[in-house]
């Protein structure tokens, strides 16, 4: 293995580590506010469930190798309603539909990578 190629690997893992870590804190923190203010709303639930999708993408990485490309699409998807759900009932319409249509973009990419893997896994399958 040469040089580069051990710094890229080292220095992606130290990242995907601070990321998990900065996430965990991050999640404390925004649990810790939560308490204080004695109140749980959808959007902290949303915020959450963003946290655990960027915990589940840095286990992803370091069980198998690599990160699913599905996982950043959700992690988007949820952060998109996220938006949605708190904005304020003022808001322009064209802009909660543009974020609605940006939700089901994603979610037909998320479908069509899904199909991807399903194939190749099934190709892998075959050649074995």
């Amino acid at each position: 293995m040469d040089r580069t190629h051990l710094i890229t690997v080292v220095s992606e893992k130290v990242l995907l580590a601070i990321i998990g870590v900065a996430t965990c804190i991050a999640a404390g923190q925004h649990l810790y506010s939560m308490y204080l203010s004695m109140q749980i709303v959808l959007a902290d639930l949303f915020l959450l469930f963003i946290f655990t999708e960027i915990l589940a993408m840095v286990a992803a990485f370091y069980s198998s190798k690599r990160i699913p490309v599905t996982l950043p699409i959700i992690i988007a998807i949820t952060a998109l309603c996220r938006l949605i759900v708190m904005q304020n009932k003022d808001m322009d319409a064209l802009i909660i539909i543009a974020e609605a249509s940006a939700v089901i973009i994603l979610a037909g990419a998320a479908y069509i990578m899904s199909l991807k893997d399903k194939i190749s896994l099934e190709k892998l399958r075959d050649r074995k």
